[in-house]
């Protein structure tokens, strides 16, 4: 459903990506692995439209996204989650929530967030600020969500999150994936494996491997190829 095709991009006069091409289903989990530096986020950027791209193109559908700024993408159906902190700390939890329903009336979509992320529904009047570091991750997943993407990129959804809610937000995403596409940028090896059906690791800006999960474990160059 999103084919990515010789994308370049960087910040300024410093590129970072070289000419990646991936693939990525309508639905299933693909883990973006690499080391610190590699290109991981710049390329999620890149997607989103947040960077422009140098070279290359980005289709949806078979559609070129490469005129589409990041609204217009998301509009499409791409959802994304940065790994910066993405959540409004003065507003409430519902208020966040509705920022990425897009303009609809948003209940529908709420009470859909809900489902997925229980412990959000008792919180949906509280300051976002005062969540736990887990729950402004699952409040960020949730405000993507929103818009009902039906392909979602996020970016160490777990980084700084304790370890039993980073099981909880993996099962989540597990159960996400046999719906849409998601696409994960994670540190936590483990987690990031058990979700995927397709791995690819980029390595200073180029894929330097892919393949199942199973196939990149018995790879002899995985591990030091994702080495921090």
């Amino acid at each position: 459903m999103l084919e990515v095709k010789n994308l370049s991009a960087g910040y300024g006069s410093s590129r970072v990506l070289f000419g990646i091409s991936a693939k990525f289903a309508g639905t299933g989990g693909t883990a973006i692995l690499g080391r610190n530096g590699a290109g991981k986020t710049t390329f999620l950027k890149a997607v989103m439209g947040e960077l422009d791209a140098s070279s290359g193109d980005i289709l949806l559908a078979g559609k070129s996204l490469t005129l589409c700024n990041t609204v217009q993408r998301v509009d499409l159906g791409i959802g994304y989650v940065p790994q910066e902190h993405s959540i409004f700390a003065g507003l409430t939890v519902r208020e966040n929530l509705l920022l990425g329903a897009m303009g609809k009336r948003g209940q529908k979509e709420i009470d859909t967030v809900v489902d997925f992320f229980p412990k959000l529904g008792d919180r949906l009047r509280q300051i976002s600020g005062t969540l736990s570091g887990g729950e402004r991750k699952m409040l960020a997943i949730g405000r993507a969500l929103m818009g009902r993407p039906k392909i979602l990129m996020l970016d160490e959804p777990t980084e700084g999150v304790w370890f039993g809610v980073i099981d909880e937000i993996g099962d989540r995403l597990e159960r996400l994936s046999r719906e849409i596409a998601v696409v994960i940028v994670e540190q936590h090896l483990e987690m990031a494996l058990r979700l995927a059906s397709n791995v690819l690791v980029i390595d200073r800006g180029q894929v330097s491997m892919s393949g199942t999960p199973e196939e990149v474990r018995n790879d002899p160059l995985f591990l030091k190829s994702i080495a921090v």
